[in-house]
């Protein structure tokens, strides 16, 4: 049976905080500390109360009516208010938004004590209840926009005097729960990265809860805000939601319990029917037709489209994703996901990622219970109706082809194409895939990242360079991996096998050996991986002596775009900044990398109540970001003098001249792969077939000859080799 009370009508738009109210305080005192202009307003004149009347205006009580001096009486009309309502300056003019045109003033709505700005556009309104609507707002068309005493905008706390049972709680990256944290406002992927991560540190745990806590005050009593010029129109339901300035709000089913943050230079919109429950909305971002959203955090600039369903789940910044379904995930930054048959469960997948058609990341089909996860580093990119299961961990940038993966997969070599041969039973991994055959695709992301990149604050540093800290520590280990599974491959041979059994650093030294000195004995090798896919089947790795010689390259270059980019005055200078270079591990932050002891450093901190708080979190982060450079300088230097075998003391002019002028080549290798690895689209006569001529093919797809990209690649190598012919003469090397 549905409870409905009976109550007194005097009593409606009064009473709005339950319970005691605290000594010496009414219940608008946290209403009068949001609306600063409180006392700027005063009581009806007699003229301004029988002008209401006459228009059809009825108050439970008119004294409880309060305008400003330049309030127009004849611009409400048909309205019914209860409670104090406070109405500020209405002057005859009309708001144009778009090809909505509404004459300002209250006009056929019911108002239970509101606060109001200068020339408001309230018309249609069945239902408006505590809230304080800023100057120049429309609100038009909508049934019910209501806030009630606990009203929690979406944050993970609960108001005075509620159970815990009523907490809201987002489960990443997990379906059982197990990583559940406490949406907030502000909430960057950083902090969601390392809440979701350490679980066994209570501790730790713990002061991010705390955080929270403290962030939010627990009384009861706030209204819902509605900023300056935010358009509301034709929604249905809207409750407990508190939106910031310039929003555009159009046609939505429900909106309950949320945070939209919007500003001028970063306005929101909210489209047709939209439903969105128990969230954040974060600046600048885009949400239409037919999403549905329920516990969930949108970072900045992120959008959701055509139907898409995310649950609980946080979308990092500059993000899209479009008809597809996401649950129990974290996104990190410009993760990009379309079309109406993907799926992503229980998944952590950190950025520059693209989810094909038909992929399903997370399939539940071979575990006994909903606690698996997929972890997937920068550059992810499951290709078409590509199906994986939990437990699978991919390093930066995989793609995978087309298949079924029937089984758990640990792809530890980075820039990787996995393949499913059913037809022989075989997993096959392609190292270096992006750089053997598609660089246009991996230097284009790095260079699209950057470009669309729309955040405003910028507590984090992200980064989009497919050569940085997280990368090429795989690199290593990819390198690793490709030098013992050689050496075993070749002493696999009748003629070659051992006599002894050989340790790692042996297999190692010897897979270096062929892989350098042979690479055309290694290339009639069938080199096969180990602990790879949780299978009996075999794993290979195939084109093993191309992709070696290019990651060491790689890795060269990395040092030396560093060393260049660092635009220090001498080698001298250099020296200095790179003394304390090493190797080190690093962690992908919600799309900042940080060194691993930086973020021990950070927890520790974190636990000791150094940092009390996620303003000083934020705060460590700029100042984590601020060091970036100089840290990576260190690493990159120190990758490099290891690819070459030189120690750091040992590290001379004439390496670093002959190591330059090699870079040359390297980067005019890479441009050569980038102009022809999108020839090939032009070339194919697949590709040209559906055009009548090249004519039409140019006008349709644009010519190569005007492709932006590959024109300002060939300008960034000419520069480059300016830079590095300036440096070898000043530093006079």
């Amino acid at each position: 049976m549905n409870k409905i009370r009976k109550m007194p009508l005097d009593e409606l738009g009064y009473n709005f905080i339950e319970g005691e109210l605290p000594k010496g305080k009414d219940e608008y005192y946290l209403r009068n500390e949001q609306w600063k202009n409180h006392d700027q307003y005063r009581q009806l004149t007699a003229y301004e109360l029988e002008a209401l009347v006459r228009n059809d205006n009825t108050s439970d009580n008119w004294n409880n009516i309060f305008v400003s001096n330049e309030f127009n009486p004849q611009l409400v009309q048909h309205c019914h208010f209860f409670g104090m309502v406070r109405i500020g300056k209405l002057e005859p003019y009309y708001l144009e938004h778009r090809s909505l045109k509404l004459p300002v003033g209250l006009y056929h709505s019911t108002i239970c004590s509101c606060d109001f700005g200068d020339n408001v556009v309230i018309h249609n309104v069945n239902y408006l209840s505590h809230y304080i609507i800023g100057n120049e707002v429309i609100v038009a068309n909508v049934n019910e926009m209501v806030t009630t005493d606990v009203a929690k905008f979406g944050n993970g706390i609960i108001k005075s005097g509620e159970p815990e049972n009523l907490r809201i709680e987002m489960e990443l990256c997990n379906e059982n729960g197990g990583r559940a944290v406490l949406p907030f406002d502000g909430m960057l992927p950083g902090d969601a990265y390392l809440w979701t991560r350490y679980r066994d540190d209570e501790q730790l745990q713990q002061q991010f809860r705390n955080f929270t806590e403290k962030q939010f005050d627990k009384r009861r009593g706030y209204y819902g805000m509605v900023g300056d010029r935010t358009v509301i129109k034709n929604c249905r339901m809207i409750k407990d939601v508190t939106i910031g300035t310039d929003a555009y709000l159009k046609g939505a089913n429900k909106l309950k319990n949320l945070t939209i943050n919007s500003k001028a230079e970063a306005s929101s919109q909210i489209g047709e029917g939209c439903e969105m429950v128990n969230g954040i909305v974060g600046f600048g971002c885009r949400i239409f037709y037919g999403v549905k959203a329920v516990r969930f955090v949108m970072a900045s600039h992120s959008q959701l489209k055509y139907g898409a369903r995310l649950i609980n789940s946080y979308l990092g910044n500059n993000s899209t994703i479009s008809c597809c379904e996401v649950l129990n995930s974290l996104i990190f930054p410009a993760h990009e996901q379309h079309h109406n048959n993907s799926f992503l469960c229980a998944s952590l997948v950190m950025g520059q990622s693209n989810m094909a058609a038909g992929a399903t990341v997370g399939s539940n089909h071979n575990s006994r219970g909903a606690d698996g996860e997929v972890i997937a580093g920068r550059g992810f990119w499951p290709g078409l109706c590509v199906s994986l299961k939990h437990n699978s961990r991919f390093a930066s940038f995989t793609l995978l082809a087309k298949g079924n993966y029937m089984s758990e997969l640990n792809v530890s070599i980075p820039f990787s194409l996995v393949s499913n041969d059913e037809h022989d039973n075989t997993l096959r991994i392609m190292p270096g895939y992006w750089f053997l055959y598609n660089m246009y695709a991996i230097a284009r992301n790095s260079w699209k990242y950057v470009d669309r990149d729309k955040r405003i604050v910028r507590m984090q540093h992200l980064e989009y360079d497919f050569l940085a800290p997280d990368s090429v520590e795989e690199m290593f280990t990819g390198l690793a991996i490709m030098e013992v599974a050689t050496a075993k491959a070749w002493y696999a041979l009748p003629e070659n096998m051992p006599k002894k059994e050989l340790s790692e650093k042996e297999l190692r030294k010897k897979g270096k050996e062929l892989l350098l000195e042979r690479p055309e004995d290694v290339s009639r090798l069938t080199i096969l991986a180990d602990n790879m896919e949780n299978s009996g089947r075999r794993t290979q790795l195939l084109k093993v002596h191309k992709a070696y010689p290019v990651f060491r390259e790689m890795i060269v270059l990395y040092g030396i775009k560093n060393i260049l980019e660092a635009q220090k005055p001498s080698f001298l200078a250099l020296q200095a900044a790179i003394k304390n270079a090493k190797r080190s591990s690093w962690l992908n932050v919600g799309g900042q990398l940080m060194k691993t002891d930086t973020v021990e450093m950070l927890k520790q901190k974190i636990r000791k109540n150094r940092i009390s708080g996620w303003e000083q979190l934020h705060e460590a982060y700029k100042e984590i970001s601020d060091e970036y450079a100089s840290d990576k300088l260190q690493h990159a230097v120190a990758c490099m003098l290891e690819i070459k075998e030189v120690s750091l003391k040992n590290f001379s002019t004439a390496q670093l001249a002959e190591w330059l002028t090699d870079s040359i080549q390297t980067k005019e290798w890479i441009a050569e792969s980038i102009f022809k690895s999108r020839e090939k689209d032009y070339l194919n006569p697949f590709r040209r077939m559906t055009y009548s001529n090249e004519q039409e093919m140019n006008k349709v797809v644009g010519s190569l000859e005007n492709n932006s990209f590959i024109n300002t690649t060939m300008n960034e190598l000419d520069e480059y080799k300016e830079k590095v012919r300036q440096i070898i003469k000043e530093w006079e090397l």
